[in-house]
């Protein structure tokens, strides 16, 4: 147990069994400091180590520290997760990388990153829940960050798309004259929440983080 600014951390044995745990954190919480009828409410932060929860385990720990007055929880911490949670972020945090070309009337949704080597056609939509690369020329839409993500990028070697999303932004890219398409662009939602689109080198300054892993030679 431990008190910070942010409220109260409990880190949790997760050697012994469920039963002891409840019983064990009932007598720790019960006349502790932190537990003040008249005093504000303090968050508490759940640490469960390697110990997996079920739902109605989770309910059960809220209820025990509910009722004692002034406490809530404000957050259960696991290093385990279920084989179903495991791939669903795998989904969500990898590269996907198709090469064809999305024609007409096709839908290419993926739910992480999308890599495509190829064109993406007028009528054609590309859609991603993190960012979309095109290696080829994006004339149709392409939406990224689908599910919400505002940090998501649009790059594409030809940008003539017929309309860009990225979260809940949406645009068209403004007109360019056709000698001054000479390099990759992306798009990107800037400090004004509006898409703009700029040279791809950009990239690296307005998302630091985008690239994993950088390669030294």
């Amino acid at each position: 147990m431990k008190g910070t600014k942010d409220g109260l951390t409990l880190h949790l044995d997760d050697t012994c069994s469920y039963d002891d745990l409840l019983t064990e954190l009932d007598e720790k919480l019960t006349g502790n400091e932190y537990q003040n009828v008249d005093g504000p409410l303090v968050s508490v932060h759940l640490k469960l180590g390697n110990r997996y929860l079920t739902q109605d385990q989770e309910e059960q720990l809220r209820t025990l520290i509910r009722a004692k007055k002034n406490l809530v929880v404000a957050s259960i911490d696991s290093n385990v997760m279920t084989k179903e949670e495991a791939l669903e972020w795998k989904q969500k945090t990898e590269v996907v990388s198709v090469a064809k070309i999305v024609r007409s009337g096709q839908v290419l949704h993926v739910h992480g990153d999308l890599l495509l080597i190829g064109d993406v056609n007028p009528g054609g939509t590309v859609v991603a829940g993190g960012n979309i690369f095109i290696l080829g020329a994006l004339r149709g839409v392409a939406h990224a960050g689908c599910y919400g993500n505002k940090e998501a990028v649009i790059a594409a070697s030809i940008m003539k798309p017929m309309q860009l999303r990225i979260s809940d932004v949406m645009n068209r890219a403004p007109d360019y004259k056709a000698e001054e398409r000479n390099e990759m662009e992306c798009a990107y939602i800037d400090d004004n929440d509006q898409i703009v689109v700029d040279r791809l080198q950009l990239l690296t300054h307005l998302r630091p983080n985008l690239t994993r892993l950088e390669r030294r030679f």
